[in-house]
C-alpha cells in the first residue's frame, strides 16, 4: 500500500545578503534548517531592484560539494578555473561539481525589463568524491523537458523523471530529483519518491495543500504559502491539491549520513580537511 509523505516542518526563509552584496531568501542553512542531508543550502534570489543584485559574487572558491542554480528569469555572466565561461539565462541550468576544487564568479546582468530571479542548491558529496576532478554541466532551457498532465499540471524535469520522461542532469551520486511544478487552480499532482531519500518542496507562487491527506475527506493535509519551504517525511510519494493555483520546486535526494564541517563556500568532512582547503587557497595550489 502507498505511503505518502507528510509535512513534517515548515521553514520561512531569511533575508541575506552574500557574495559583494546580494540579496537572498535562504531556507536551508539558516537558523531554523541548518542542513536537510544531502542539500547544505537553499537560496531564492529575486528582485525588481538591480541594487538587489547586481553586485553579483565575483571569483570565488568551492571544494566539497555541488552547486545547482537554475533561473527563471533574468541572466548571469559565469566563468571558472576549469575554463567554462557564458552566460545563463531564463529556464537554463547550470550543475557544477566543485569536487578538489573549482574557482568561479557569478555576475548577474541588469534586464532591460521584469526581474532578475532564480535559486541556488548546494548539494553534499560523499566523502570518497570529495575531492573528485571538478565538473562544469550546463543545459540550456530548451533541453529540459516539460510534461503536461491530464490534469493540467505542468512539469519541468531538470533531474530525475516524471510519467517516465528523464530529465538532462544525470551521473549524480545522491540521485537526485528536481521537478519545477506548475499546478492550476483545481487540480492535483502526485509523484512517487524513493524511501528514504530526503524530500523538500519550495512553494514561490501561490498556495498548495501537501501531505497525506485523501480526496474528499476530513484530512486536509498541510497548506504550504508562498514562499515557504516544506519538509516531508519518509514515504513514497508526494502529493498536492492546488484550489487556488501553485508554482514549486519538489527536490529529493539520497542522505549520505556522513559527518560534515563547514567553512564558508567549503564542505568537507573534518576540520583537518577545512584547514588544508585554507592552506591550499593560500599557497595557490587550491585548483588542482
Amino acid at each position: 500500500m502507498q505511503k505518502l509523505r507528510k509535512v513534517t516542518d515548515l521553514v520561512e526563509p531569511i533575508y541575506v545578503m552574500e557574495g559583494a552584496g546580494v540579496l537572498l531568501r535562504r531556507s536551508i542553512a539558516s537558523p531554523s534548517l541548518d542542513y536537510l542531508d544531502p542539500f547544505l543550502l537553499f537560496d531564492h534570489f529575486g528582485s525588481q531592484n538591480p541594487t538587489d543584485y547586481l553586485a553579483g559574487f565575483p571569483m570565488h572558491p568551492h571544494r566539497g560539494i555541488e552547486t545547482v542554480t537554475y533561473m527563471l528569469d533574468g541572466q548571469v555572466e559565469h566563468k571558472d578555473s576549469i575554463g567554462n565561461s557564458g552566460t545563463i539565462g531564463q529556464g537554463d541550468v547550470q550543475w557544477m561539481t566543485s569536487g578538489s576544487g573549482i574557482l568561479h564568479e557569478e555576475m548577474p546582468k541588469e534586464p532591460d525589463e521584469g526581474i532578475m530571479e532564480g535559486f541556488q542548491l548546494w548539494v553534499n558529496l560523499p566523502a570518497k568524491l570529495k575531492m573528485t576532478a571538478p565538473r562544469y554541466q550546463e543545459f540550456k532551457a530548451s533541453k529540459i523537458p516539460e510534461v503536461q498532465t491530464d490534469d493540467g499540471a505542468v512539469v519541468k524535469i531538470i533531474a530525475g523523471q516524471f510519467h517516465g520522461v528523464e530529465g538532462p542532469v544525470t551521473e549524480i551520486f545522491v540521485d537526485p530529483e528536481y521537478l519545477d511544478v506548475s499546478i492550476p487552480t483545481g487540480s492535483s499532482f502526485e509523484q512517487p519518491i524513493k524511501q528514504g531519500h530526503t524530500a523538500f518542496a519550495y512553494v514561490f507562487e501561490g498556495e498548495g495543500i501537501f501531505g497525506d491527506f485523501e480526496f474528499n475527506s476530513l484530512n486536509k493535509g498541510t497548506s504550504v504559502p508562498a514562499t515557504y519551504l516544506a519538509v516531508f517525511s519518509d514515504g513514497d510519494a508526494v502529493r498536492v491539491l492546488a484550489p487556488q493555483g501553485v508554482r514549486f520546486l519538489l527536490i529529493s535526494g539520497k542522505p549520505l549520513k556522513e559527518p560534515i564541517a563547514r567553512y564558508g563556500p567549503f564542505v568537507m568532512n573534518t576540520p583537518e580537511e577545512i584547514q588544508q582547503a585554507l592552506e591550499d587557497l593560500q599557497n595557490n595550489t587550491f585548483v588542482k
